[in-house]
């Protein structure tokens, strides 16, 4: 096992770089892919990756989405679509030479799991999802919403952390102040003169349209045909992905098996060692 994270820089098909970092070398088992959410980077998958990597030798793989992390911003805002992410993926993986992957996908990664399940089934040997589904609630679209490109004005982490308890803390009452710096830290660019989003701000305008009352698309069928093996976690008071959406997961799709992190909302940060454990234990149960 190689415990050191790597830097990779992937042109995407209109030239911008794509930042991925890799845990561990290529070998027989098959790699994990993990996904970030909507405004999240690589970085909060770190502690899962050296989990993982630890404990079974996968090569693991965290993926920056453009505007995102260490990747390129898009000059382009209307580009920060999954339609142009899911190309971006697949961009990522072929350069990689990832054929095959079990997928970790934290909110939007989770869909960008399923949309490829049903585009290259093929390279899906296994999904997890974190705090996402087929079928999400409206007010947790709204709350994401409400609080996505907006950032006051900080003047070091201590005050980050104090805003994202403050925000955040009524929701995630189990999170330690070791794991509130983790959150904070990733959530920034922290510079001399000042904290910033470590994601570009103009992400904010994709949620423009983004009507509460309209429907939301359904997305059961897709979720009802994936046949890999799938693990669904939801936070506890989480707004986004309800306790009856959740069940239903694993009534509808007979390879879905269910965990509920305790004391989180959405999306679990996956720090705690419960839920370490058991993805470990559900990617360990995954042949190759």
């Amino acid at each position: 096992m190689d415990g050191e994270l790597r830097s990779h820089f992937i042109a995407s098909a209109d030239g911008l770089q794509l930042h991925a970092l890799t845990l561990g070398a290529a070998n027989a088992l098959t790699p994990v892919v993990c996904l970030p959410g909507l405004s999240r980077p690589a970085r909060d998958f770190v502690v899962l990756a050296r989990h993982l990597n630890r404990s079974g030798g996968r090569r693991i793989v965290l993926m920056d989405y453009r505007g995102r992390g260490g990747s390129d911003w898009d000059p382009d805002w209307t580009h920060y679509t999954m339609a142009v992410e899911h190309g971006d993926l697949v961009r990522v993986l072929d350069a990689l030479e990832i054929a095959k992957a079990i997928f970790i996908g934290l909110s939007r990664g989770g869909l960008h799991a399923l949309t490829l399940s049903a585009a290259q089934p093929h390279r899906v040997a296994g999904i997890v999802l974190n705090d996402v589904g087929p079928q999400l609630e409206a007010q947790g679209l709204a709350h994401i919403k409400n609080y996505i490109g907006k950032l006051p004005l900080l003047r070091d982490i201590d005050a980050a952390i104090a805003h994202y308890k403050r925000a955040m803390g009524a929701r995630f009452p189990a999170v330690s102040d070791e794991d509130w710096r983790f959150y904070a830290s990733n959530s920034l660019n922290i510079t001399p003169e000042r904290l910033r989003l470590s994601y570009d701000p103009q992400l904010a305008r994709t949620l423009d349209s983004f009507d509460p009352s309209a429907p939301l698309p359904d997305m059961w069928p897709l979720f009802e045909a994936i046949e890999a093996p799938i693990l669904a976690l939801r936070g506890e008071n989480s707004d986004l992905l309800s306790p009856k959406a959740h069940e239903q997961m694993a009534r509808r799709n007979p390879r879905c098996e269910l965990h509920v992190v305790p004391g989180q909302g959405h999306a679990p940060l996956l720090l705690d060692a419960p839920t370490l454990n058991r993805i470990g234990a559900f990617i360990s149960g995954i042949a190759g």
